[in-house]
């Protein structure tokens, strides 16, 4: 009988943290002294521990040992404390290590001590080393790169759900032209309709490009979902080796060839019989040989369920001859009710030599569970040869600053190596809480069996979601096993809009990881001189700013330099007289004769030009320039931090100001046209809906004039879209001005780095900012980049530059120069790496045609037997959004709309989802027959119809000019699920004194609105003798009968706060009273009465809790003040229900802090319950107001009955520990909410602290107060910040609550120890802490963290 080798696979242990530790061995070639100790995790016996060889070569310091410790021993903050065993010794030499011995790690000074003995007994990492003999020198590994040919790739493409049904395909150029004729080429070849492709792991493959990640292989699909099977293309393939594979050589014993059932393996996977252990996803296998792998292989039966707790099943795999397997992965789809799975073991045998291997798992493949790994790797050991250890990588990605750079898609990645690859992991569960933002590096850990050496990876999105686009930096793979990094440069878009429109990029390992960062730098450098080197231009005069100094350069007549001068000084200003290239002449703005020079090796002024007098202008990634003498290289101009000229006596590179910001006079001249960078290749661009986006491209369509005000103030004018202006109105920022005062900026210089902000005139403190997918938006003034834009001229306003007078010839002269110039700029650098202007031009034209076809829709529009000559204007809405108004014109517009005549318009329609209805328009006057419309997209072909067979006139049928229509399909509307087809009639009821009681009735047809919420009144007045005094405004819709009611009891036009407006939002309040109406179960009528005190009002909007026996109520909004409530002197009544909420205890009143008036004088609050008139009195008597009292605006009272002792009011005295570690303090606003056995005090703000004027600062002790009715007993608080302010994450010890209430009082301690941070800890900013005990003291508690 042939023995049969059995292999036992060992796992690594995974620590608390769900991070896993492996050891690291050193290769000692030359004899010195190490010391090789063993380290293990304070009070965690399940790690294992890790082993380390210290000598003076790998650790020169001992701080060097702390941070290659913090690597491998999973502590929150990293390594910082070495202990011997007890926890009793600290070590900080490198001298008291000994040899052989063993000591504790932690992030604190306490340590826990940990039974060694038992740790020891756990099972222990794989030990064995990468054998020498596989090694591959890394330029053999990286020898495969982009450029080398590559002959047409092969497809096999799989029936969904019929994996035996399948065809090879060659992915040549005629089916590639897109993906849509990729898939039609599909459909003849599968002789099925194919609309969707999948990978044989069931993620959607949607575009082209993702094929790449399909391992080979896709599964076509209908409209159908996507169906698990055994997709197995290796058997249909030619064996082939793993890429980079290296040559192995093996024992006799072993290479013997093997026949066709030595692919034939049987399979045992045993479930653990933990809790929840089983799952509901498609288990799949992967088997990597000394060959190739094979392709992903589910893993099931038609016997019964599988992967149940404690369950075993077996399996029967054919996977080809792929050669002695070294490795396995196993995961699943991560799909049904409870994905989650605990994986006991695994046990694979060959059916033919008999051969087994024995893979030991005890491993979570969860998303929720240890490091969020749905995927697992494991080496296979095969006699005589070693064992391949498991490496957890780690995976830098760094998104770009560009403005929408992130995404919300699901990112995978690929990393190739010299042993095999990781196949396609999503990018999951990162350090960040959100991933892929914008200027933003993700990291992520990727567990594997070790690749080797790395030579590139694949990595790519889904496109899902809004905004999916990506533009990625650069990616750095770290290997622990060896500490080598591997530098992956992208710096490209992933965006089927952007660049070359694909979403998936091979990127190759850079040889060296400094010249990479090199590359990065001068790349930078390259674009920075792009976007600023119009600056530079023959006829510009320049200021020299210094950060250093805060000065501006100056030429004295007597030609000496320095850097001290102001913005106005009359000697900093500097005319450009030469340039070709980055080198230029500096002739002094004030002194024609002299020029900036250098003469014996200093700065100076010099009479005539010549060499002396040019410079090297270099600009650097931060927007400043280095001026550097042409004549003697290397001397550039220097000063110290008085300004003076520096000479070789300076003191260090810190104390010379060489980088300096320049500026150009003149920018903003009248008539000037001007671009508003955002970033080197971006601009505020006007879109086509009128709102403002700052990722636009640097194009014409970004282009704005400049209407100039008065001295710093100007409008700025879409050069594209004449007639439409820059502004901020009604808290919004857009390109939709007319000119008003609204469109009226204060141009506000930053001298930092050469750019403005734009502030509003009317609305002061208001800034034109942009939110981090590039949208404008209003926001205060910070030095955040998102306020500021880098302004570029295109053309010069009328003025020259400081007053020089100019023939418009020689105007015209500058501006045909300017644009020579950045023609021969990009000519000169077409060849770099950095994309010139007209590159960039022509890619996003291309773009934008490609987008273009993705999102137009031909629009028919049939007329019936009356035209118009009105404008006309369309809406179009879906699920998801709306498009519109979109002006349907053309060149000839006296030819459309002609009776009995079909025009036809191209529209462009984006990320509103499925269409269900438009609305379609004039502008008024003639009147207008209209037939039907229909809708078709350009590139689906579909069609959507609407019928209409209606008038649009305000003297025809229902005299309206608009008209809405749903999308008709086999005769009947269409409508999305939460809307049905519903005609709602409109009643007005409206009194005009002293005419009694007028009620008017008008008809809308609309496509249903779903539940109303709001109605908008808009009432045009020239003098008092229009106004209008409406009472309420009530809906009905016919088919329902169904009633909405909108109070309004008010003037329209009226006033607040000194302001008229024309137009006033009802919101729908079912719980205004009508004293008609029947009193329902549990209707109580509430009447809040605000003080007769000269400003008692407020502006804010209040808010109501009511707490009874059996629950609370929760938020009831009684109003805002911005709509003439809660006056001075005044009684609100409203009616709300509080059926089940059983007998009320107390109340809590407060509103929201909003509005330009938000403090707010209550005298009291009555609740009457509308069926048994029981009436209860509430008296408040104070001010509710941050900046009165105790600055709270919360109040809360007790409920006096007669049969009930009402609960007392309590002051609970609240002392807040910040921690004393650096970057514990915040500045956010902090708010708590205490819970107790009585319910809770609702979420307060910590705002006055009664010890100090700053709070929260790092080691500080904060004391707040807060009332509120008696809680009983505290149970537990919940504490959190809003995230505002620089610096905002906070480090929290613990909380102290102290309280008297009768003759008892209780002191209760909350712990936390934890950061509220974003990015730290666990990324969250709100806890919840519960009480641990009463507590006597007042003093820093003993257990806090240090």
């Amino acid at each position: 009988m042939s023995e049969t080798p059995t292999s036992c696979s060992m796992i690594h242990p995974t620590s608390s943290e769900g991070q896993v530790s492996f050891p690291r061995h050193l290769s000692v070639t030359h004899p010195v002294v190490a010391k090789r100790i063993s380290f293990y995790k304070s009070g965690d016996p399940q790690f294992s521990g890790v082993r380390v060889v210290v000598n003076p070569r790998c650790f020169k310091t001992f701080d060097a040992l702390l941070d290659n410790l913090s690597r491998k021993v999973p502590l929150p903050f990293g390594v910082r404390n070495i202990s011997t065993p007890r926890g009793r010794h600290s070590i900080t030499r490198l001298e008291d290590l000994e040899d052989g011995e063993s000591y504790l790690c932690s992030h604190s000074k306490k340590m826990q001590p940990v039974d060694l003995d038992k740790v020891r007994r756990c099972p222990q990492p794989w030990l064995s080393s990468r054998a020498l003999s596989s090694r591959v020198p890394r330029s053999s590994a990286r020898a495969a790169a982009p450029g080398m040919p590559h002959p047409p790739r092969r497809l096999m493409v799989f029936r969904n759900g019929d994996p035996k049904t399948r065809h090879m395909v060659l992915l040549s150029r005629k089916v590639t032209q897109s993906f849509e004729a990729f898939l039609q080429h599909l459909t003849k070849v599968m002789l099925y309709p194919v609309a969707k492709l999948y990978a044989t792991d069931g993620r959607k493959v949607p575009s082209l490009q993702a094929v790449i990640l399909s391992s080979g292989a896709v599964v076509a699909a209908g409209r159908e979902p996507f169906k698990p099977g055994n997709y197995d293309i290796q058997k249909y393939l030619l064996p082939a080796r793993l890429p980079r594979i290296s040559h192995r050589v093996y024992l006799k014993g072993n290479a013997k060839s093997e026949n066709k059932k030595s692919g034939n393996w049987k399979v045992s996977i045993i479930t653990s019989d933990l809790p929840n252990a089983g799952t509901s996803s498609q288990v799949y296998i992967v088997l990597y040989g000394q060959y190739r792998s094979s392709a992903p292989i589910y893993l099931y039966g038609t016997d019964g369920v599988r992967f149940q707790d404690g369950q075993k099943d077996i399996f029967t795999i054919t996977v080809g001859d792929i050669g002695t397997p070294f490795k396995i992965r196993i995961g699943h789809t991560n799909c049904g009710p409870s994905p989650s799975w605990h994986c006991k073991e695994i046990q694979l045998q060959n059916m033919n030599s008999r051969k087994e291997f024995y893979v030991p798992v005890q491993r979570w493949l969860a998303q929720d569970q240890e490091d969020g790994g749905i995927c697992r790797e494991f080496p296979l050991f095969n006699k005589g040869q070693s064992i391949l250890p498991v490496t957890v990588y780690e995976v830098h990605v760094a998104t770009g600053k560009l403005w929408n750079a992130g995404t919300v898609a699901n990112v995978y990645i690929s990393i190739c190596g010299e042993k095999g690859d990781t196949g396609s992991r999503q990018l999951f569960t990162s350090k960040s809480s959100c991933n892929f933002l914008r200027g933003q590096t993700d990291t992520f850990f990727l567990e594997a069996v070790h690749l080797g050496d790395l030579y590139k990876i694949v990595i790519g999105h889904d496109g899902l979601g809004p905004g999916n686009g990506w533009f990625l930096d650069d990616v750095v793979v770290k290997d622990p096993t060896t500490s080598d990094d591997y530098a992956f440069f992208c710096h490209r878009w992933l965006d089927q809009g952007e660049d070359d429109g694909k979403i998936v990029r091979e990127l190759y390992v850079r040889d060296n990881s400094i010249s990479s960062a090199r590359q990065k730098v001068e790349l930078q450098r390259k674009k920075t001189w792009a976007a600023e080197s119009w600056k530079f231009m023959k006829g510009n005069t320049l200021q020299f700013y210094s950060r250093l100094t805060r000065g501006f350069v100056r030429l004295h007549p007597d030609g000496t330099v320095d850097a001290n001068g102001e913005k106005t000084d009359k000697y900093g200003l500097f005319d450009v007289v030469f340039n070709k290239g980055n080198i230029c002449i500096f002739q002094s703005h004030e002194m024609r004769h002299l020029f900036l020079a250098v003469d014996n090796g200093s700065v100076t002024g010099m009479a005539g030009g010549g060499a002396p007098t040019e410079w090297r202008v270099l600009y650097q990634p931060s927007r400043s320039a280095l001026l550097e003498s042409v004549m003697v290289p290397g001397h550039t101009v220097s000063f110290n931090r008085h300004g003076k000229i520096a000479d070789e006596s300076s003191a260090g590179y810190a104390d010379l100001s060489k980088e300096f910001v320049i500026f150009v006079k003149g920018v903003f001249h009248n008539s000037a046209v001007v671009l508003l960078a955002t970033s080197l290749c971006q601009a505020l661009c006007l879109q086509p809906d009128g709102t403002c986006t700052g990722s636009g491209n640097q194009s014409e369509k970004s282009y704005w004039k400049v209407h100039k005000i008065s001295s710093g103030i100007c409008m700025f004018e879409s050069v594209k879209n004449a007639r439409m202006y820059l502004r901020i109105k009604d808290g919004q920022c857009d390109g939709a001005g007319t000119g008003d005062n609204d469109c009226h900026f204060k141009i506000k210089k930053n001298l930092e780095n050469a750019s403005i902000s734009l502030e509003s005139t009317k609305s002061p403190g208001l800034f034109i900012g942009l939110q981090p997918d590039g949208r404008a938006k209003p926001v205060i003034y910070t030095k955040d980049e998102n306020v500021c834009f880098y302004p570029q001229v295109i053309q010069f306003g009328r003025e020259n530059p400081m007053g020089l007078s100019a023939t418009p010839s020689q105007r015209g002269k500058k501006i045909q120069e300017s644009k020579n110039h950045k023609e021969s700029q990009e000519e000169s650098e077409a060849s770099s790496l950095l994309i010139s202007a007209a590159a960039k031009e022509t890619r996003h034209s291309q773009s934008r045609e490609t987008l273009s076809s993705e999102d137009k829709w031909k629009v028919l529009v049939l007329t019936g037997n009356t035209g118009t000559q009105a404008s006309v204007t369309l809406w179009v809405y879906g699920d998801e959004g709306v498009t519109g108004p979109v002006s349907l014109n053309k060149d000839s517009p006296e030819q459309l709309f002609l009776p009995r005549q079909e025009d036809e318009f191209q529209v462009e329609i984006k990320n509103i989802g499925e269409i269900y209805k438009i609305r379609i328009g004039t502008s008024g006057r003639p009147e207008w027959s209209l037939q039907r419309v229909t809708m078709q997209h350009i590139k689906s072909k579909k069609i959507l119809d609407f019928v209409a067979n209606a008038w649009v006139s305000q003297i025809q049928a229902d005299g309206d000019f608009v008209c809405e229509l749903p999308v008709i399909k086999e005769g009947q509307p269409i409508f999305p699920e939460h809307l049905s087809s519903v005609v709602s009639c409109c009643y007005a009821v409206s009194a005009l004194e002293p005419i009694n009681h007028v009620i008017d009735k008008f008809e809308v047809e609309a496509v249903s609105l779903g539940k109303l919420q709001k109605v908008l009144l808009h009432c045009e007045a020239n003098d008092e003798s229009q106004y209008w005094y409406c009472e309420k405004v009530v809906v009905r819709e016919p088919s329902t009968a169904s009633e909405s009611i909108f109070t309004c009891e008010r003037w329209i036009p009226f006033m607040s706060q000194g302001i008229i407006y024309s137009e006033i939002e009802l919101y729908l309040q079912e719980m205004q009273i009508n004293h008609q109406e029947e009193a329902n179960d549990g209707d109580w009528k509430v009447t809040v009465a605000t003080r007769d005190l000269e400003n008692a009002g407020t502006t804010a909007t209040v808010f109501l809790y009511v707490y009874g026996e059996t629950r609370c109520s929760g938020p009831i909004i009684l109003g805002s003040g911005k709509h003439q409530l809660f006056n001075p002197n005044s009684a609100d009544t409203f009616k709300i229900n509080l059926e089940g909420i059983g007998e009320i205890y107390k109340i809590r009143i407060g509103h929201d802090n909003s509005g330009k008036n938000p403090k707010w004088y209550l005298d009291e609050v009555r609740f009457e319950n509308m069926a048994t008139f029981e009436l209860f009195c509430l008296t408040v008597d104070s001010w509710i107001a941050e900046d009165e009292n105790d600055g709270d605006i919360w109040k809360e009272m007790p409920i006096v009955t007669t049969n009930k002792v009402p609960l007392p009011v309590v002051v609970y005295e609240i002392h807040v520990y910040t921690g004393s570690k650096p970057g514990s303090e915040t500045e956010s606003n902090v708010f708590i909410n205490l819970i107790g056995t009585r319910g809770d005090s609702g979420k307060r703000r910590l705002h006055q602290s009664k010890r100090n004027k700053a709070r929260f600062r790092r080691g500080q002790i904060d004391v707040f107060s807060i009332k509120a009715v008696s809680l009983g007993k505290l149970k537990k608080v919940r504490v959190s910040h809003d995230g505002t302010g620089p610096g905002n994450g906070w480090f929290l010890e613990n909380i102290i609550v102290k309280s008297e209430e009768g003759d008892s009082s209780q002191d209760v301690l909350f712990s936390c120890n934890r950061y509220l941070d974003e990015y730290q800890d666990d990324g969250k900013t709100e806890r919840e802490l519960l009480a641990e005990s009463d507590h006597g003291g007042g003093g820093r508690m003993g257990s806090a963290v240090s």
